[in-house]
């Protein structure tokens, strides 16, 4: 699975993601010598030493620069950084220090102990062994309630969670399309109105990373019939959503549609 961001530092490195959750100083975050970080670094006694070093951003002195050389002095460098949102103390080391970055990547789609391959050059993050799908969500609303459906234990991915209508967006397909015809083929619903779409909400599930299409219909009927893929359903009210056990992404869905 390929993730794109933007090249900060030109070459390639591979190796583990070593993943911090907070912003991150060279500068007394890790000792030159060792490679490993000290306690304000969140992950105290780690080794940063030929892993991907990942963290949302850097802080602190511009000091850290020169932190991040004299860790190639003494090869102890990582085999590449990614950020979230790069800034100038360690884009500058980054550089003088030649460890390839990028930035502009969503954090929330890394885990510790992932193999990644950092290519500064082209922007990328290829996260070894992690698939990537393009799927569309449809919520159907009728009368102000919206339509969930549980899903069965014959599908592949979220048993017995609860999903509005959704489908893999087949090559050659357009999301609209495919929202369409997965609302006709697993409610029987025809002549649902699309009332919004919003941005493309991508979630990680284990192996997996979902790009998740969503979209809005008003629907003609409460009445319906399900296939295969689900075992119930209901008509509920927006606010009710929060006792489900909804498949992951799906409150970001409804959230970024208005709902």
């Amino acid at each position: 699975m390929i993730l794109n961001g933007r090249g900060i530092s030109k070459g390639t490195g591979e190796g583990e993601v070593l993943l911090l959750e907070r912003p991150f100083s060279f500068l007394g975050g890790v000792d030159p010598k060792t490679g490993r970080l000290s306690g304000t670094s969140g992950a105290e006694g780690s080794e940063l030493t030929d892993k991907v070093f990942s963290f949302p951003c850097g802080k602190g002195s511009t000091v850290g620069s020169y932190t991040i050389l004299q860790l190639r002095r003494e090869r102890r460098l990582p085999a590449a950084i990614i950020n979230q949102r790069a800034e100038t103390i360690v884009a500058t080391g980054a550089v003088m220090a030649k460890v390839p970055m990028v930035d502009g990547i969503d954090l929330a789609l890394l885990r510790n102990g992932d193999q990644a391959l950092v290519d500064g050059e082209r922007g990328t993050v290829d996260l070894r062994g992690v698939k990537g799908h393009r799927v569309v969500t449809s919520l159907l609303m009728h009368q102000g309630r919206l339509l969930v459906l549980k899903r069965s234990d014959k599908v592949s991915t979220c048993q017995g969670k609860w999903a509005g209508v959704s489908g893999y967006i087949e090559p050659g397909e357009e999301p609209l399309q495919t929202a369409v015809k997965e609302i006709e083929e697993e409610t029987t619903v025809t002549g649902a109105k699309l009332a919004r779409s919003a941005a493309t909400v991508t979630v990680r599930q284990g192996e997996n990373i979902w790009a998740i299409h969503p979209f809005l219909f008003e629907s003609p009927t409460d009445q319906i019939t399900i296939d295969w893929e689900h075992t119930e359903y209901r008509w509920v009210q927006p606010s009710q959503m929060q006792g489900l056990d909804l498949v992951p992404g799906f409150q970001r869905v409804l959230a970024d549609l208005g709902l």
